[in-house]
């Protein structure tokens, strides 16, 4: 079997089961299991499959159509220009938090604190980006170890800290979360990649999704220096409700995506 040939049979398995962007996935998939990219697939489509490649490439395809997110199946996700290492312990990133890097970067800030880090991408982008001494958080020592690891691999230089939200008496120009919004409620409706596989704790915040920003904006207000900004990325129709929390902020804003969704929530310590 010729690689074109693998990738016309993993295409048509895929669409009989239903997964989306067939094609893009039995390329990405098969690439992984050839421990190259999809350019050299094209370059190289009437080659042999090996056959170490084609066992990888079957359990792939395997791992894709029960569910699997394509992420943890190749241990990658890009996000800013740099591909960062993900597993289950971590939120898969979207390309819609590169909304927040934007605004954060705008913000500025000598010292920035990321909260609910997950694999690092805020964290790790922030410090590559600016020269600012950047400490990031989270609940999961699972997931620190994912963001220590990207960190380490990327030359960011990031404090990593296994705390609920805010370590104490600590603060910075800047904080920056993309913390948990989805409600329990919703859990039905997501995609079962995500619902059956995303890690729950980075997903849900309670019944209505707004546990989370209930309690870190109050703790932010302690934990921002004067002038400092609070950069939070929001969920669909929760930008009335963070809105309200934010009102005795200054300079709030809500930023919408490319798709024209309520995305970022900008204020200014009151």
């Amino acid at each position: 079997m010729t690689l074109k040939e693998a990738l016309l049979q993993g295409q048509r398995l895929l669409e009989d089961a239903g997964v989306s962007s067939p094609r893009l996935t039995a390329e990405v998939l098969l690439a992984h299991a050839a421990s190259q990219n999809r350019a050299w697939l094209y370059a190289h489509s009437t080659d042999e499959l090996i056959e170490l490649w084609w066992i990888h490439y079957g359990r792939y395809l395997h791992q894709r159509i029960e569910g699997m997110p394509t992420q943890y199946i190749t241990g990658k996700q890009e996000f800013y220009g740099r591909d960062f290492r993900v597993t289950p312990d971590v939120l898969i990133p979207r390309p819609e938090t590169e909304h927040l890097i934007e605004a954060a970067l705008a913000c500025g800030g000598e010292t920035i604190l990321d909260v609910g880090t997950g694999s690092g991408i805020i964290a790790v982008t922030l410090a590559l980006e600016t020269k600012a001494q950047v400490t990031a958080t989270d609940i999961s020592s699972a997931a620190l170890r994912v963001a220590e690891d990207n960190a380490r691999r990327l030359g960011a230089q990031v404090e990593f800290i296994e705390c609920d939200l805010i370590p104490e008496a600590r603060t910075s120009d800047l904080i920056v979360s993309n913390p948990p919004y989805v409600a329990l409620g919703d859990k039905a409706t997501l995609q079962r990649e995500v619902r059956d596989h995303e890690p729950s704790l980075a997903l849900f915040a309670g019944d209505d999704g707004l546990d989370v920003y209930r309690r870190l904006i109050p703790a932010a207000t302690n934990a921002l220096n004067p002038n400092g900004w609070l950069v939070m990325e929001i969920g669909a129709g929760q930008d009335d409700a963070v809105g309200a929390m934010l009102s005795s902020w200054n300079g709030v804003e809500i930023r919408k995506d490319l798709a024209g969704l309520p995305r970022i929530a900008i204020a200014q310590r009151p």
